[in-house]
């Protein structure tokens, strides 16, 4: 009893000093939030750190029948089910909300996808009002402008809407590297490259977070596959996971101090990362000083007193059984109270950063005119001209385009699942055309949409049931073309467009087959059959590609006479891809990522996305069905047989012909580069290059400039070159120059030395290459390191339980 009244007069004392200063949302000291944890039961924390389930806006009859973590079976007659019940309806639509305790100081933080703006339910019950959000171009497309002042300012953007909308978490921005080209979920990621996807993660997060609203980088760590998300096993080195895996992240931690982070599905040399003490505790925390809080992925995971000791805060959706759970293990023991604490802890340490906590108005309305804009102008900037055969810009007597290919009239804004946004509109390309003032065909936009409505009826259900249960586009095959209809445009129209469409996302990956990767015959035929109509009268033929991820091009690029890599590009979409082919922007985009001649040309082809393994005991391989699960546990591991060779990395070093490389992009102008310096011969801390470029064409243009090191490769081995800087000059006019500088320190050159567990920075000579792309060196410059330089010593985590073949020069 005595006991009982000092905890009550502790909250009493509290709430007396949170009215004195100004109410329940002012701010709170740390001293204040510890105070909070020690006033509430073991039942709160509990509650807290566990999410609420999942909540779909269901008939009751159906809802009662679910599982609690989707939102089934919750008691609304119980103090927790009235809260629940409540909050749910804070912003409907979101991915997921933490209990509050209005009593203790403790406000609810609504969680809410995703990487290209905010995702929330347009439609809520009992109002006639609509609520969409902007689609900002994905990150692919972000990745594509190497320009980090773009992305912030795109974050900025996105951040604004979540304030404004009630949100406190924004589910994003997403950077694992794109280490295959089959991955669901790479238009979610940036790039190939750790540095590259770092400094873009850690744009988006600075812009989102200077609204007062938080972000939660993910998927840490290696989520690179769909396929058996919820238990692959990935096997891959200290070194490899250092240097490619982690290092993003470890830049995005460091950079912009997301206020959260969220653990990946999948296990890392045997262990769940949202159960990895290694990971979470000894990299992010020890190692880099993340300070905010660590959430699973929906349903990540299998022990939750495993997770709450590696340092797993938050596990989301989560469901009463598991707050049970996790009360009973504290009971009984299992689990230290002490280490709740501390979880709960650096949740209320972000909570009272939210606006939820701060008390700030909702006000229901961006302005979503002003972030259309945003959204346009940031897409041109990453579209990639490919090929450019005297066809783009337009020339000023070109007035009437005929468009062909289904996602001419159904253009692809964004990728499924998480990712998708519910936004108002997507401008087509056919819109975009008309919008600028060309003259279209009404017959060619009537054989389009007849054929795709009927199409629709009779195609085959997605086999990723997340797209399917979350929307998204699933575009219909091409249809097989009559090359007569070509005939009859090529009579009349001045050019030919011709749309190739591709989506994904969350839930599977694609196949390297035709109709994915591939284009299918269908596709090939409407490429060549319009190619050869318009070549014939003396006219030209641009491909565009409205694509989430890479696909093969080698094999039929050289027919059309200009191919556009548009990805997907947000709401804005036809009138950004118009504002490129109309020459109102110049292109400026440069490759993120390697286009491969074919797939099998990649590191990672022979073994992504790895193989079923037995388990010890189990009869067959469904056996690892622990925890809650979206999707069927089937043990499955992938070994990194690659390591260090990812991407550019590989084909760089190995000779192996490409399509496209890493950082190439065509401009409507033309640059030189020259003069370049090196602030000393001998390394100290850090050296300066500078390199001037100018602009030697006829029309305004940006030029991206990519700084890469050769390093020594004495005693570790080194791929041929890393991309160690890059920087993006502002509109250059014609005849017009630029000096770009660039700070290379030890950290940007050093490699992992898994013996010492160092970052050690070789003696010997360096190569500073600075070019147009990875294989567009325009000029060279030598420095030398006097003796080896131990840049830091890290923890010792994450080592496989085995060995295994890894590749070598």
């Amino acid at each position: 009893m005595i006991g009982n009244k000092l905890r009550l007069n502790s909250v009493l004392t509290l709430l007396l000093l949170l009215l004195v200063s100004g109410g329940l949302s002012a701010s709170v000291s740390q001293k204040s939030v510890k105070e909070i944890v020690k006033s509430m039961t073991l039942e709160q924390k509990a509650q807290l750190v566990i999410g609420t389930g999942m909540y779909f806006p269901l008939p009751d009859s159906i809802r009662e029948k679910m599982p609690p973590m989707f939102g089934g079976g919750l008691d609304t007659s119980t103090p927790y089910g009235k809260m629940v019940e409540k909050i749910r309806g804070y912003l409907p639509g979101t991915a997921g909300v933490t209990a509050e305790y209005p009593g203790l100081g403790v406000t609810s933080q609504t969680l809410a996808d995703g990487p290209a703006g905010l995702r929330i339910s347009p439609t809520r019950p009992g109002e006639t009002d609509t609520y969409y959000c902007t689609a900002f171009p994905i990150a692919t497309v972000m990745a594509s402008s190497w320009d980090t002042e773009l992305v912030e300012s795109v974050g900025k953007a996105m951040g604004i809407e979540v304030l404004e909308y009630g949100a406190d978490v924004l589910l994003a921005p997403a950077l694992n590297i794109q280490r295959d080209p089959l991955c669901g979920r790479n238009f979610e990621y940036y790039s190939e490259d750790p540095l590259l996807s770092g400094k873009m993660a850690a744009a988006m997060v600075n812009g989102i977070q200077s609204n007062g609203v938080g972000t939660s980088i993910k998927h840490f760590v290696v989520n690179n596959q769909e396929t058996n998300r919820m238990s692959v096993d990935v096997i891959v080195s200290e070194r490899a996971l250092r240097e490619i895996y982690l290092k993003g992240f470890k830049i995005a931690v460091q950079e912009s101090q997301p206020w959260t982070v969220m653990s990946s599905y999948n296990k890392v040399n045997g262990v769940y990362t949202s159960e990895s003490h290694d990971l979470l505790t000894k990299i992010l925390r020890n190692d880099w000083g993340f300070e905010g809080y660590v959430m699973t992925d929906w349903g990540g995971g299998s022990d939750v007193v495993a997770q709450m000791v590696a340092g797993n805060d938050m596990i989301q959706p989560g469901s009463p059984e598991t707050i049970k759970t996790l009360i009973e293990a504290v009971e009984s023991g299992k689990l230290d109270e002490s280490v709740l604490d501390t979880n709960v802890e650096r949740i209320l340490n972000i909570m009272v950063k939210t606006p939820r906590f701060k008390g700030t108005k909702i006000s229901n309305s961006p302005d979503l005119k002003a972030h259309a804009q945003v959204t346009r102008q940031a897409a041109t900037d990453g579209m990639v001209l490919l090929e450019n055969n005297g066809a783009l810009p337009f020339s000023k007597s070109i007035k009437n385009v005929a468009a062909f290919g289904n996602a001419s009239y159904d253009f692809i804004s964004g990728g499924t699942g998480s990712g998708d946004v519910n936004e108002a509109y997507t401008v087509s390309l056919l819109e975009g055309l008309q919008n600028a003032g060309y003259k279209t065909y009404g017959e060619l936009k009537t054989t389009y949409e007849t054929y795709m409505e009927e199409a629709s009826k009779v195609q085959d259900k997605s086999k990723n049931f997340i797209a399917a249960l979350m929307g998204g586009k699933i575009p219909v095959e091409e249809m097989a073309f009559d090359a007569s209809i070509a005939e009859e445009m090529a009579a009349k129209a001045d050019i030919a467009l011709i749309t190739i469409g591709r989506n994904a996302g969350e839930g599977g990956d694609r196949e390297a087959v035709e109709g994915d990767f591939y284009l299918n015959k269908n596709e090939k035929d409407l490429i060549k059959k319009v190619t050869e109509a318009f070549h014939a009268k003396g006219k030209k033929a641009v491909v565009i590609l409205n694509v989430g991820g890479v696909v093969e091009t080698a094999s039929w690029s050289n027919i059309p006479d200009a191919v556009l890599c548009a990805w997907q590009p947000g709401q804005e979409g036809g009138n950004s891809v118009v504002d490129v082919l109309s020459g109102k922007v110049n292109p400026s985009g440069k490759l993120a990522q390697t286009f491969p001649v074919k797939y099998e040309d990649g590191s990672s082809s022979d073994n992504f996305p790895g193989e079923a393994i037995k388990v010890e005991g189990a009869e067959d391989n469904t056996a690892d069905q622990s925890g809650f699960s979206m999707m069927r546990r089937v043990p499955w591991e992938v070994v990194y047989e690659e390591d260090i060779y990812v991407g550019y990395r590989y084909f760089n070093t190995f000779d192996v012909p490409v399509a496209y490389e890493f950082g190439y992009g065509k401009s409507y102008s033309t640059f030189e580069y020259s003069n370049l310096k090196l602030s000393d011969k001998n390394f100290d801390e850090k050296i300066t290059v500078s390199i001037d470029v100018k602009n030697t064409g006829d029309v305004a243009g940006k030029e991206v400039v990519q700084v890469y090191a050769s390093a020594p490769g004495k005693s570790l081995e080194k791929p041929e070159e890393e991309l160690v800087a890059f920087g993006k000059t502002a509109l250059l006019e014609p005849g017009k120059s630029a000096t770009l500088s660039f700070d290379i320190d030890a950290a940007l050159l050093a490699s992992f030395d898994e013996a010492s567990t160092s970052w050690i920075t070789e003696a010997g000579d360096y190569i500073i290459k600075v070019g147009a792309s990875s294989k567009d060196i325009k000029a060279k410059a030598t420095f030398s390191v006097a003796k080896d330089i131990t840049v830091q010593k890290v923890s010792k985590a994450m080592v496989p339980e085995r060995d295994f073949e890894k590749m070598h020069r």
